[in-house]
């Protein structure tokens, strides 16, 4: 596993699988469908500090998997974001994430909040993706779409698209075992002034 601080000048990996979140911050999960990230996030964080997209559209159309309503799902996750943040809860975006809208958004949010964006990066093969994606009863979307959001992904750290995009800390897992092995470690939050209009 890697972690990198954007104002640092190069990824440098971790002597633990720690992942150091500062209270309050905005943890981005960004990743291909199937990669591991909702049982992750399940794994590592409370259930009231994960904003699911699948949950979302469940919200709206009684069906995680109905696409039509994923316009309105994200809104409601990005205003909910918005509002946790608002009081300085630590709130985590569960969706893929693999586009830089995506992102831009998110780290947007975050900084109108005053509180660091958190990315982390699940670069897992991509036969491992579509497996999993597989088995995932209801919710698993055509090897095409993972295919995409693999692609996606792989333009954006061959760029190093997440630092220009304002994330605070990068962490990149690039194994199942790395997955399973990263553990959470909560820190004190630095609190920083609200940008200025």
């Amino acid at each position: 596993m890697t972690t990198r601080r954007a104002s640092a000048g190069g990824a440098s990996t971790l002597p633990d699988p720690a992942i150091r979140i500062a209270e309050g911050s905005l943890v981005v999960l960004i990743g291909p469908a199937g990669a591991g990230k909702s049982t992750f996030a399940g794994r590592h964080f409370r259930p009231t500090e994960i904003l699911s997209s699948d949950a979302f559209r469940a919200m709206l159309a009684d069906d995680e998997a109905d696409q039509r309503v994923s316009g309105a799902a994200f809104e409601l996750m990005h205003r909910a974001a918005a509002g946790r943040l608002a009081g300085r809860r630590t709130t985590v975006v569960d969706a893929t994430n693999v586009t830089h809208d995506a992102r831009r958004i998110l780290v947007e949010i975050a900084r109108a909040a005053g509180c660091p964006a958190v990315a982390i990066v699940f670069d897992l093969p991509e036969a491992e993706c579509r497996a999993r994606n597989r088995q995932r009863p209801g919710r698993a979307v055509g090897d095409d779409v993972v295919a995409r959001q693999a692609e996606s992904l792989r333009r954006a750290i061959g760029r190093g698209a997440f630092a220009a995009e304002g994330f605070a800390e990068i962490h990149r897992l690039t194994t199942p075992a790395e997955v399973d092995l990263a553990r959470i470690e909560r820190v004190r939050a630095v609190r920083r002034a609200r940008p200025g209009p």
